[in-house]
């Protein structure tokens, strides 16, 4: 009896055992060999492969990536593509990197360069794509590839940098957005002031403080309304991250050596403290979405992607909010607030493409003509219009459908809306006044550490706390923890032999868990039974 409790014990152990190695395992070992590129694509071997990639809960977005698969297999007949969709970038991230250690990774995703940058540590999972890129036959452009695909030349340079991690091009440009301030202009002018060309920040807080006014009845006097928040950010890592290249202070170096604490990082803290104890700022994460509160009259400044436009605005065509809670009023798209007008500095932002290695260099060239196809200007065009985005290439951007897209704003509320077309102007007109963040392992948890600097101080103000020089002693080494950023200096691993792959997924987390509470459990059972046998 003792030995098949025992043996029943040890099986259960084995099994948890396994189940804890396949989750815990090196996510950087693929297994692969590096791919190779092929003399030649087999156009009469039938291929199948996954596509991941998000829609924004905009189901124009997913008619869209329906379209092109449609219209790909019908160019490449050997080809299937098979779509799932997502609707957060994260839950993106935190699938790939569940999948790496199984080997069941997407062949072509949709994702940003800070993921992939942790999706390269381990070996051969995803493929590089400078000898591709410039293939003669099957690179962008070649003789081969039986669509329009643009050249390398074609693609902004700007935007197809952002795929360079150390020293290699991992991904491709998808579609490029940056940020952009949202501005009751109605509320400015009956505050008595007039909207400069270019925002800055005092002229930001100067409306805000005068927008605090309130009445005998306690409403404000600007909405008579007893809710204002007048400047609401919704990325708070963007907020930091710009307000710091804008005042030439340190944030990261491109090996990836930590320098976001710094004093420039403790006065801007300072300033954003000063103004949320006066009520004039919040964030998204601690009062939602600031499209809400513009929409409803009770928020001047919003900040948020061009991508989110179509949210923006009393005649946006998507809302969040009630009509009976809408607001008229007159809707301006500026360029976040600057510190020095004459050098114009806002973040370059969007989703890239990134191919996945596979066993058979086949598969791997059926997803690189797919991804190539994403890049045509029937994708990109369409993509582009529905939201405030920008194709990532000149040959769509200077195309006379574009052209003609750009003309047209205001002629109705849903293709043609002023304000998403206004937000792609922007960026049109500011190329080169983007930058974009260095890419290196663990640059996604320092983009996330400067945006909970903002969210600590900001929920500390609200709270009542006083923010002094010991808090930000404190509040720079509670981030530094709660993001291990003391132990990725200089790029270096967290562990000898490890690399930084971010956060645990949730559910391999919860299986842990599970799993630790088995071995408990069959502890106990063990005991009892052999207390049980020597009765």
């Amino acid at each position: 009896m003792k030995i098949r409790i025992f043996a029943r014990a040890s099986a259960l152990i084995l099994a948890a055992a396994a189940v804890i190695l396949s989750v815990s395992g090196c996510h950087g070992t693929s297994g692969l060999s590096e791919f190779s590129l092929p003399d030649e694509f087999d156009t009469t071997k039938e291929y199948t492969i996954t596509f991941w990639a998000k829609n924004d809960t905009n189901k124009a977005q997913t008619e869209i990536y329906e379209q092109a698969i449609e219209d790909f297999e019908a160019i490449y007949p050997n080809i299937t593509v098979n779509l799932r969709l997502y609707t957060d970038y994260s839950k993106i991230y935190n699938d790939v990197i569940t999948n790496i250690s199984t080997g069941t990774t997407p062949n072509v995703c949709i994702t940003y360069p800070d993921h992939i940058a942790t999706y390269v540590t381990g070996e051969n999972i995803v493929v590089p794509l400078d000898e591709l890129m410039t293939d003669e036959k099957y690179g962008l452009g070649g003789s081969e590839v039986l669509f329009d695909s643009p050249t390398v030349d074609e693609i902004v340079s700007e935007f197809l940098a952002e795929g360079v991690i150390n020293g290699t091009q991992y991904a491709l440009p998808f579609m490029r957005s940056t940020e952009a301030c949202y501005v009751n202009k109605t509320y400015v002018e009956a505050l008595g002031f007039e909207l400069p060309d270019v925002l800055t920040w005092d002229f930001i807080w100067e409306v805000c403080a005068a927008a605090m006014e309130k009445n005998d009845d306690g409403t404000y006097v600007v909405n008579g309304q007893t809710i204002m928040i007048p400047f609401i950010y919704k990325s708070t890592d963007n907020m930091m991250i710009t307000m710091l290249k804008q005042l030439g202070a340190d944030y990261s170096t491109d090996e990836g050596e930590i320098l976001i604490f710094n004093e420039t990082t403790e006065s801007i803290l300072y300033e954003i403290a000063e103004h949320t104890a006066n009520g004039e700022f919040s964030t998204f994460k601690i009062s939602g979405y600031p499209a809400n509160f513009l929409n409803a009259g009770q928020c001047i400044f919003a900040v948020d992607s061009t991508a989110g436009a179509t949210w923006m605005g009393t005649d946006a065509p998507l809302l969040d909010i009630s009509e009976d809670k809408l607001v008229e009023f007159e809707t301006v798209v500026m360029t976040v607030p600057q510190y020095d007008t004459e050098n114009t500095s806002m973040i370059s932002q969007g989703p890239s493409i990134c191919i996945f290695n596979k066993e058979d260099s086949g598969e791997v060239m059926a997803s690189w003509l797919f991804a190539q196809y994403l890049l045509t200007n029937d994708v990109q065009i369409a993509y582009s219009e529905t939201e405030g985005y920008i194709p990532v290439t000149t040959k769509a951007q200077t195309s006379d459908e574009y052209l003609d897209y750009l003309s047209r704003a205001g002629e109705d509320n849903d293709t043609y809306y002023y304000v998403k077309i206004a937000a792609s102007q922007l960026l049109y007109d500011n190329i080169e006044n983007t930058f974009v963040t260095s890419v290196f392992n663990g640059s996604t948890s320092l983009r996330s550490a400067a945006g909970q600097l903002i969210e600590n101080v900001t929920k500390s103000v609200r709270r009542g706390e006083t923010v002094d020089a010991e808090y930000m002693k404190t509040l720079f080494s509670d981030v530094t923890s709660l993001y291990r950023l003391d132990q990725n200096l200089a790029g270096e691993s967290i562990t000898d032999g490890e690399e930084d792959l971010g956060e645990l997924p949730t559910e391999a987390v919860i299986l842990l868990s599970v799993i630790a509470a088995a071995w408990v459990f069959i502890a106990i059972y063990f005991i009892v039974s052999t207390v049980k046998m020597r009765k």
